[in-house]
């Protein structure tokens, strides 16, 4: 017998279904340990008959989540874990992995900051933290804003796929929300592709009279823009020269939070 203790044996035995899976994972947890198993090996380690642990390894098999290696009769992982894997891994939350990067940018930049994410043709946000220099309290977390009057917004339709994007504003609109609102699709494509370039996009009070931002692009692992970290303040503060000038703090915040996203490039 190895090491290999279940918790089934400090938690007293399960049973019915729940013994099955209790027995399943065992399994998985011991070719995760030794790389590969027979049946007998798994049998004697999670202390079943071995006909119990070749009925196991057959229902694993059969999801991907294991398979034979060669014609040893030995079992290995399949790629069925990598599958699983990576449904974990794409659900990080995105705010737990971005709150003391906000923190620590609310308190440099000065002004309020927040992480947005698409949802639909809105950009919404998931959280939050107010600068020593907010005047307002107002919480933006939870709205729906319009993704072409947000710099959110604006950095997250950037790096969408041309099509896509169109599809999207045509099925949006490009509604005026202020007179400063850009609605001409031309416009908004111009404006978007000097995003691309300087790796930041901005508003000049296109969704709020008297309200500026700076917007910057979160990655996956993969590399897809996922997110946004923006920085945002009253105009008279944080002006059009004020907001490029700390544009690169936030890009390198955005970066440290695709870092932790497990993006490497």
């Amino acid at each position: 017998m190895s090491n290999y203790s279940p918790d089934i044996e400090t938690t007293g035995p399960p049973s019915g279904g729940v013994q099955s899976v209790d027995r399943a994972i065992s399994v998985l947890e011991i070719l995760a340990q030794r790389g590969e198993a027979g049946v007998s090996e798994v049998a004697a380690e999670i202390e079943v008959h071995k006909s119990t642990a070749f009925r196991l390894l057959g229902a694993l098999e059969a999801r991907g989540l294991v398979e034979q290696a060669g014609e040893r009769g030995k079992y290995r992982l399949g790629f069925g874990i990598v599958r699983l894997a990576g449904a974990v891994t794409g659900r990080i939350d995105i705010t737990q992995q971005g709150r003391p990067v906000c923190e620590r940018l609310a308190e440099e930049i000065g002004e309020t900051v927040n992480i947005a994410v698409m949802q639909e043709h809105y950009a919404i946000n998931l959280y939050q933290v107010r600068g020593p220099g907010a005047v307002t309290a107002h919480n933006w977390v939870g709205q729906l804003t319009p993704l072409h009057a947000t710099s959110s917004g604006k950095i997250m339709l950037a790096h969408l796929p041309a099509g896509e994007r169109t599809a999207l504003l045509t099925e949006a609109g490009l509604r005026k929300v202020t007179p400063r609102t850009i609605g001409s699709k031309a416009k908004l494509e111009k404006n978007l592709a000097e995003a691309r370039e300087r790796g930041y996009s901005w508003t000049l009070e296109e969704l709020e009279i008297g309200l500026h931002a700076v917007a910057a692009p979160i990655r996956d692992r993969d590399g897809d823009v996922i997110a946004s970290i923006s920085a945002s303040g009253p105009s008279y503060r944080f002006t059009e020269e004020r907001l490029h000038q700390l544009a690169p703090v936030l890009v390198k915040g955005a970066e440290e939070i695709s870092h932790r996203m497990g993006y490497l490039g």
